[in-house]
């Protein structure tokens, strides 16, 4: 699967150079083969299949190739974009187009050649060829803008020639996937490369990812910095593509910074994205009104504040990393301080040094994916500092994100969210014109900030099985959106209605149900719920022509305050052991409900070392619930009867549902083989393993499994039921700790349990620990079938469940 996805990339690769060479080669005629508008959206497809490439590379794999694929999409989508606008008449003039496109092709042309530069030093000579082919047909193309002297046939020369060399690594990479890698043509050896990455790349950045997110500031810094040159006349509709394609990217990469574990990197891309888009939104105004928007300075100073906090925590983990957010804040503090925004002299000087920072930095996480001697960062040199304080010590290892229950691809993105509650709650201190609502840059920061990264740190929130946090980041998204666009977009105009208020009144009723449900959860979450209602209580009032002057302020700047510290306590507990910053306990506990700090361990099943650890509680007199190959059971080891006993009395085990008995393989039987008759032995080959358990009557075979005392807790005195479970994680548990009493895992009477989260909310605090599988595979129990009379040729059924009659 691996090798077909950089197949997809690289023949997406080839097959947009293709369309590029042509349109250079025919560009002289007077009627090109191929329209701007035709063009513009055949490279938008290019660039979803290079995008899907680079999303489904493995993230242990840190191959060049991510980066490209990723680089060169973000790439393609703005230059069609721009395309699109160019032939459907709207950069009529040549100085326009020329304007529009020297920007991206100038930032791709270097971020291309960095990637061909590491291609080269680290190894990957196929890669690196194209990277530089590319980056050498950016080249040509911007001199052709400004000199008659090379012809477009140079352009597409380059062009042609990342077809070659794209197509040649396709066909190494087709070839190698159908033979099974006995053919493999030179320089593109699949399993030699795969090997390689995961060699050089493990001790390398942890987020693969980074480095495009990189480039895209470059993208954004060099619409700018191009302008305060002179190597651009104006700011245009044109540019606003290459901002808003870098931001709909760095969005993307902020959701793949989640997936490879990285919080702060995720958080910093969040943040860039929103200046991307209120950069864009800036250079869109003008089309409507001629003068320029204006920004609100108070907004800015916090976000200033939340970048100088970030790149604080990031300095920790990364000091290199910490040092280039600061650049970002300087950029939000020039921003204030210039009335015209970014059309100011000022904010375009720091937008180069951001650009000539990004530059280098993703240069050091290129070569640190790749490279075996890495580029010094300074992480260890804060590892050093902090080990010395009894007070900060940093969060580390496998357990670092470790979800609330269970498994999870993601990281935490409180952190974000929060910081977004702060962000939009400080953008609507801004009254604005009521008459020209859209002249005050504000929707930005309310409706991306506010709406649509609330709207992912709900999502992040909801995998990671944190359901009341993920209902209020998503229903809070939802309103900063409608409320955004409706007060500062020009669609609620001067007029309030009946319907806005009924629509708030919603709202309110919804928050009101998640302010109860946060007593269960932690004080400042709770307070985080009941200063949102105040925003809401000050739209409804504004709603009806009942808003008392200053509230709304008095009431944003409340809940802002608030969202900061619930920021700083996240951001604080993501990174240093213990809690920094107290979130309070529950307010209200109720049996079951409220009281997480007493909670077992619950550990993912997807991992080896989880499996590992269960058994060892097990072995130490533990008993644990665990998936199996129907329902989630609790189960014991057999030769701990104090376990055992625990187990029992947990349950609440009824007399008339004995426990069983669950072994891995019929090998732990065979010493007492000669003790079972030829009939029931042959069956018990037959139907295992499988979800059937057999009640075979009970003998001195009990007696080589070591159990010991547990054997009054097993079965009944004249019978056992016995099974092997057709479930690879069982069956290796049991290999570990040996044969296990099993039973199901929920109080006696109760349904079967077939999620985690139903053995942690029912047995929670009775067992020492859950290995979390997700959903049951079935929701049926095993079938329990009577073998005690076999030889008789007679057998019977305690239960039917998943296996009918007719298959057993």
């Amino acid at each position: 699967a691996e090798s077909l996805h950089s197949c997809i990339g690289l023949l997406g690769i080839s097959a947009g150079s293709l369309l590029l060479a042509v349109h250079f080669y025919s560009s002289p005629r007077a009627a090109p083969l191929i329209p701007s508008t035709a063009l513009g959206v055949l490279l938008l497809i290019c660039s979803a299949l290079l995008a899907y490439a680079g999303i489904r590379r493995s993230l242990r794999n840190a191959s060049l190739l991510l980066s490209l694929c990723l680089t060169l999409s973000a790439f393609w989508c703005g230059y069609g974009v721009i395309l699109i606008l160019a032939g459907q008449g709207v950069l009529p003039d040549p100085g326009d187009f020329r304007d529009a496109l020297v920007p991206g092709l100038a930032t791709f042309t270097l971020a291309l050649l960095l990637v061909a530069v590491v291609g080269f030093l680290c190894g990957e000579p196929v890669l690196a060829l194209v990277a530089a082919a590319v980056s050498l047909a950016g080249a040509h193309e911007v001199a052709l803008h400004y000199g008659s002297s090379l012809g477009p046939s140079a352009v597409a020369c380059s062009h042609l020639v990342v077809c070659l060399v794209g197509g040649y690594f396709a066909l190494g990479r087709i070839l190698c996937f159908l033979t099974k890698g006995k053919v493999a043509l030179s320089g593109t050896e699949l399993a030699e490369k795969k090997a390689r990455g995961q060699s050089q790349g493990s001790g390398g950045s942890a987020n693969p990812f980074a480095a495009p997110g990189l480039l895209l500031n470059m993208l954004s810094a060099c619409v700018f910095g191009c302008r305060l040159l002179g190597v651009t006349q104006k700011l245009s509709l044109g540019h606003v593509p290459w901002l808003w394609a870098a931001g709909i990217y760095q969005i993307g990469i902020c959701v793949l910074s989640y997936r490879a574990m990285d919080v702060l990197m995720a958080t910093a891309f969040g943040f860039t994205s929103i200046l991307k888009f209120a950069g864009g939104y800036c250079l869109l105004y003008p089309i409507w009104q001629p003068e320029e928007p204006s920004f609100p300075t108070p907004f800015l100073v916090i976000f200033s504040i939340l970048f100088a906090v970030l790149a604080l925590f990031l300095s920790l983990q990364s000091p290199v990393d910490g040092l280039y957010l600061l650049v970002f804040v300087a950029y939000c503090i020039a921003l204030a301080c210039s009335p015209r925004g970014f059309f100011a002299g000022g904010p375009q000087g720091v937008a180069v040094a951001i650009f000539v920072a990004s530059a280098l930095v993703t240069l050091i996480h290129l070569y640190n994916v790749r490279a075996r001697a890495k580029i010094p960062t300074g992480k260890g040199a804060v590892k050093a500092l902090l080990a010395r304080s009894s007070f900060l010590k940093l969060r580390e290892g496998p357990d670092l994100h470790a979800p609330y229950l269970g498994y999870s691809k993601y990281a935490d993105a409180e952190v974000l969210a929060y910081a977004c509650s702060v962000l939009a709650s400080f953008a609507l201190t801004t009254t604005g014109d009521p008459q020209a609502p859209l002249a005050t840059v504000v929707i930005p920061w309310v409706v991306v900030a506010g709406g649509i990264l609330k709207l992912l740190g709900g999502s992040v929130a909801f995998a990671r099985g944190k359901t009341l946090e993920s209902s209020a980041f998503i229903l809070y998204a939802v309103m900063w959106i409608i409320w955004g666009l409706a007060r500062y977009g020009g669609l609620y105009g001067t007029t309030r209605s009946f319907h806005a208020a009924v629509g708030i009144v919603a709202f309110m009723l919804f928050n009101s149900f998640i302010i109860f449900c946060s007593l269960f959860l932690n004080v400042a979450y709770f307070f985080y719920s009941l200063t949102f209602m105040l925003i809401t209580v000050s739209f409804l009032l504004d709603a009806i022509h009942a808003l008392p002057t200053g509230y709304d302020i008095a009431a944003t700047l409340i809940f802002g305050l608030v969202s900061f510290y619930c920021f700083l306590a996240a951001l604080s507990s993501s990174t240093f052991e213990g809690c920094c910053l107290p979130l309070g306990g529950p307010m209200v506990r109720l049996s079951g409900v409220g009281a997480g700090t007493s909670k077992c361990l619950h550990l993912p099943a997807r991992k080896a070392s989880s499996v590992k650890r269960i058994a060892d509680i097990l072995r130490n007199g533990g008993t644990c619930g665990i998936p199996t190959d129907t329902v989630y059971v609790l189960v014991a080891a057999c030769n701990r009867p104090d376990a055992v006993e625990k187990a029992h009395r947990s349950k609440r085990q009824a007399q008339d549902r004995p426990m069983s008995l669950w072994i891995s393989s019929l090998k732990q039987l065979e010493p007492a083989k000669h003790l079972f008759t030829p009939l029931l032995w042959d069956f018990m080959e037959a139907a295992w393993p499988s979800p059937i358990s057999l009640v075979i009557p009970r003998g001195e075979w009990v007696d080589f499994l070591g159990m010991k005392d547990s054997a009054k807790y097993v079965g009944t005195p004249q019978s056992v039921a016995i099974r092997i479970p057709d479930c690879s994680v069982t069956t290796h548990l049991i290999d570990l700790v040996g044969p296990i009493v099993v039973t199901s895992a929920n109080p006696t009477g109760e349904a079967d349990t077939t999620h985690h989260n139903q053995v942690y909310a029912k047995l929670g605090d009775k067992v020492d620990a859950v290995l979390c599988g997700g959903p049951s595979p079935e929701n049926i129990a095993s079938t329990v079938v009577d073998c005690t009379k076999i030889d008789s040729g007679n057998i019977g059924f305690f239960r039917v469940g998943i296996i009918p009659k007719s298959q057993v």
